[in-house]
């Protein structure tokens, strides 16, 4: 029977590790903007608590540093998915790909988290380096 394994070189675990540092810290220059007044007003015209701002930007602020530490990786990145998923449904209803209220952006985030998901924090992290902390969990 023929086995496929993944041949994993330097430049994998590098490449990988700049995928979390790229999506760690466009969720965290993304979060600051819900920390602001303005985003409160922002929620409620779209028929959300104002509350849920100040969640949503600890998400992404807390999420962006566990994905550049390479911590609660999996975990952190369905989160963040399921955010996304829920900012193309119900913010920009799925009306166009590019351009203004375009959701390019938020696939591409999707798509990349979902990536982070299903390859875990890699070699370049701390759940690596700690090697006590179960697969699930990192």
């Amino acid at each position: 029977m023929v086995e496929a394994t993944l041949r994993t070189h330097r430049l994998h675990d590098l490449s990988h590790f700049g995928l979390r540092i790229v999506a760690g810290v466009l969720f965290m220059v993304h979060s600051v903007g819900k920390f602001d007044s303005g985003s409160s007003g922002f929620f409620s015209s779209i028929g959300l608590p104002a509350e849920l701002g100040f969640l949503i930007g600890v998400l992404e602020l807390v999420g962006g540093a566990l994905l550049i530490a390479g911590v609660l990786t999996r975990i952190t990145s369905s989160l963040l998915a399921i955010e996304m998923l829920g900012v193309m449904i119900y913010i920009k209803k799925v009306q166009t790909f590019s351009g203004r209220g375009g959701l390019e952006l938020e696939l591409l985030a999707f798509v990349i988290l979902l990536t982070i998901v299903v390859l875990g924090p890699g070699r370049i992290s701390i759940s690596h380096i700690a090697k006590k902390i179960p697969r699930f969990l990192q």
